[in-house]
């Protein structure tokens, strides 16, 4: 609309809708006799698939934006009830469609000793939890659901209907949906997070909570830069945590749910540590 190129992958997206528009004119309706688009000599933008690691935060930065957005609408609540949703894309790598699905009968969480001083209880004070996936609600428009809702009920992502996710989760984000729970219940079908009415959360609510968060969360020098731009960059901040920590690329790719070699060629380059070392083995083989 500004007359500026637009994104690869954009033009990528918009591509593949009217190549596939054409294939069904040329093969179902009989409309033509060939695509026409097989005959363009065109080259498609390269697309950056790799992570900016400057969109990556830290542990301590996503503790601190967590923290920012129940101070976002705090007299309506608004903000407040978002932050386990949040903390679902950190600490579970969801994609936001799959975190605004999960329900109630999807979250395995044991009880936590929450005893202040003194502990007289059997409760452990730490346990891991788990997710179990079996949805997500994606935003394609009223136009483009067969219920006329904004939202669409599907399953996982490139993944078979009725196909499962295992997620462990950590006790922080234990404690965080357990304290959720006890402060703003489900919606009627089970959903964890939802408007004060019981909608389903939309996607714009998620993008302007989050910039709201990062006004209070992060510095002024901080805003300027890409760190946690969007929500999005949560899961990126997981998936990155995990490799950092050394847990095996299979099973980092398992709980993000997708393969190993999307996970390379996305992650590859915000592994922490990596450039110090590989310098140390050429100085070892240089002076040997």
């Amino acid at each position: 609309m500004t007359g500026r190129p637009a994104a690869a992958t954009t033009v990528a997206r918009k591509r593949a809708v009217l190549y596939n528009v054409l294939k069904y004119a040329v093969r179902e309706r009989k409309l033509l006799d060939a695509n026409p688009i097989d005959q363009v000599d065109w080259k498609a933008p390269e697309k950056i698939e790799q992570v900016d690691r400057s969109v990556v935060a830290n542990p301590a930065q996503a503790r601190q934006l967590l923290a920012a957005v129940t101070y976002v609408g705090r007299l309506s609540g608004r903000g407040a009830r978002m932050r386990a949703m949040y903390a679902c894309m950190y600490y579970g790598g969801l994609r936001p469609s799959e975190a605004i699905g999960l329900r109630r009968q999807d979250c395995e969480l044991p009880d936590l000793c929450a005893c202040v001083g003194e502990c007289s209880c059997d409760l452990p004070a730490s346990a891991w939890g788990r997710l179990t996936l079996t949805k997500s609600r994606p935003r394609p428009g009223r136009l483009y659901t067969d219920s006329g809702q904004s939202h669409d009920e599907k399953g996982l992502k490139r993944r078979p209907v009725g196909d499962k996710r295992l997620v462990p989760i950590p006790p922080e984000l234990v404690r965080i949906l357990a304290e959720h729970l006890e402060q703003f219940g489900t919606a009627e079908d089970g959903r964890l997070f939802a408007t004060s009415t019981g909608g389903t959360v939309s996607a714009s609510a998620v993008w302007r909570i989050w910039h709201a968060a990062r006004v209070i969360g992060l510095s002024p020098e901080q805003q300027t830069t890409p760190l946690a731009g969007r929500p999005y960059d949560l899961r990126h901040a997981c998936a990155t945590l995990l490799l950092n920590a050394g847990v095996p690329p299979k099973e980092v790719a398992r709980r993000l749910g997708h393969s190993v070699e999307v996970l390379w060629k996305v992650y590859a380059g915000c592994l922490d540590g990596d450039e110090e070392r590989i310098n140390r083995l050429i100085e070892k083989a240089l002076a040997a």
